[in-house]
């Protein structure tokens, strides 16, 4: 035999062993010490424990993208240096925490459900829309005492300039109410007596005559003061103001009020109106004021959306002509058309959270956009059928206010402002020098602003940043 402890030829079992202790002690100390270490092993990983102490944090290890994640844990779980060696048998945390990452699978949960930002309150918005209408109850209760051929030109115009001048003024108070209830309270009461004065001007350079511009003036006042209870929030405030003309609306059928009551039921809601106002801007005054008021915004951004204001006015004026119902309908339907703003922008924010590319978005943005406008133009296909309005120019001019509101509700003012203006330009300008194609026209030009806006739409809002 041959081997370490063998004999040689020659030899004795003695000598063999004097000669293996002479060698060891000739070899040099920084060899026997390698020696030494490699020979201290740790014990091997007990897979058992790792396995279980993997099962106890799958959970939270799961989630982790880095094994730097896990030893956080593993030290918030208060293991020691000394139970790593010994139980797990591992010779640092940062060993046992990649033998648990490598074991757990990787899982990705849902983050939590947050609430909707932007959930729309229901009976606000429907609120709205009905105070958007109601005043519309004055007309039917002062229609015996004026003229509609010599009156009705002044009202009309003192409405368009209303109409676009409330626009305006609305967007620079909302504006300022980033700033406090009270900078927004000052801008209102400064706009709307000038808005009111220049309506009831317009009316009387119209060529009406003084019953109709002090009709005009009443329309115009009550506009402005209507307006500032708005961007103040306060519907419920206007609504009861509004109690004269609901009663004498609602008798109205089987009795006949007479001159007295339908002269004195409109002016009774205005002056309710005017105490109305009063008492929301005595609060907004003692509200306290902000910190920091910030720059006041320059009026030219303003701008656009009295231009808007205007364009809506002229377009929903060129419809009433022809079906004076599609008015009321559209009016009414402002409550509705709010509430699937804010819907929008609730279904865009789920959209950006579900889609993984730009392309993505973009195509989930076309779906909420369709959806949204197809609920807004179900709701006044009835009727349109039932007064027997035409249907395409209703819903075209509908889908053409709803989206051109859309815009304007993430800052993007200026399409609707060119886009509407020229729309009904292009259809007043028809009416005149065909009369007998304003309909077909009208219809025409509001699928074109519609088609616009629409594209416009999905370009700008079908982007993340947007709704980021």
């Amino acid at each position: 035999m041959s081997g370490p402890m063998s004999l040689e030829p020659g030899g004795t079992h003695q000598d063999t062993l004097a000669l293996r202790l002479a060698d060891t002690a000739a070899r040099p100390p920084r060899r026997l010490w390698a020696e030494t270490t490699l020979t201290l092993r740790l014990p091997g990983p007990d897979e058992e424990e790792v396995n279980r102490l993997a099962a106890e944090l799958a959970d939270r290890v799961g989630p982790a993208v880095h094994p730097y994640e896990v030893a956080a844990l593993l030290e918030a779980e208060g293991l020691s240096a000394e139970v790593i060696r010994e139980r797990y048998g591992h010779p640092n945390i940062f060993s046992l925490a990649a033998a648990l990452y490598e074991r757990v699978p990787r899982v990705f949960p849902e983050p939590a459900r947050t609430p909707d930002p932007w959930r729309p309150d229901t009976v606000r918005c429907l609120l709205r829309g009905l105070l958007f209408a109601l005043p519309g109850l004055a007309y039917l209760l002062t229609a015996p005492l004026w003229n509609p051929g010599r009156h009705a030109t002044g009202l009309v115009v003192a409405g368009i300039v209303s109409w676009a001048w409330g626009q305006a003024l609305g967007h620079r108070a909302y504006l300022r109410l980033v700033a406090g209830q009270r900078e927004a309270a000052r801008t209102l009461l400064i706009g709307a007596p000038v808005g009111a004065a220049l309506a009831t001007a317009a009316a009387a350079a119209s060529g009406a005559g003084g019953p109709a511009t002090g009709a005009a003036a009443a329309q115009s006042l009550y506009l402005g003061a209507a307006g500032i209870l708005l961007v103040l929030g306060r519907e419920r405030l206007l609504l009861l103001a509004l109690t004269p003309l609901i009663v004498g609306g609602a008798v109205l059928p089987w009795w006949e009020p007479g001159t007295l009551l339908r002269v004195g039921l409109p002016a009774a809601a205005l002056l309710a109106t005017g105490a109305a106002v009063t008492r929301a801007l005595r609060a907004a005054y003692a509200a306290p004021a902000a910190a920091d008021g910030g720059e006041r915004p320059p009026l030219r951004k303003s701008l656009p959306y009295g231009l808007f204001g205007l364009g809506a006015a002229l377009l929903v004026l060129l419809e009433g002509r022809a079906e004076p119902y599609a008015v009321i309908a559209l009016t009414v339907s402002m409550g509705p058309a709010e509430w699937l703003l804010y819907r929008f922008r609730g279904l865009s924010v789920t959209a950006l959270g579900a889609a993984t590319t730009p392309a993505g978005f973009l195509l989930r943005s076309a779906g909420v956009l369709g959806l949204c406008l197809t609920g807004y133009l179900l709701l006044l296909l009835p009727v349109a059928l039932l007064t027997g309005a035409d249907p395409a120019a209703l819903l075209l001019l509908a889908a053409t206010l709803w989206t051109a509101l859309l815009l304007q509700a993430f800052g993007v003012a200026w399409p609707p402002a060119v886009i509407c203006p020229a729309a009904a330009g292009a259809a007043g300008a028809a009416a005149l020098l065909a009369p007998g194609s304003g309909a077909s026209v009208l219809t025409l030009a509001a699928g074109l602003a519609a088609t616009a806006l629409a594209g416009c739409t999905l370009r700008v809002l079908g982007r993340p940043a947007r709704h980021a």
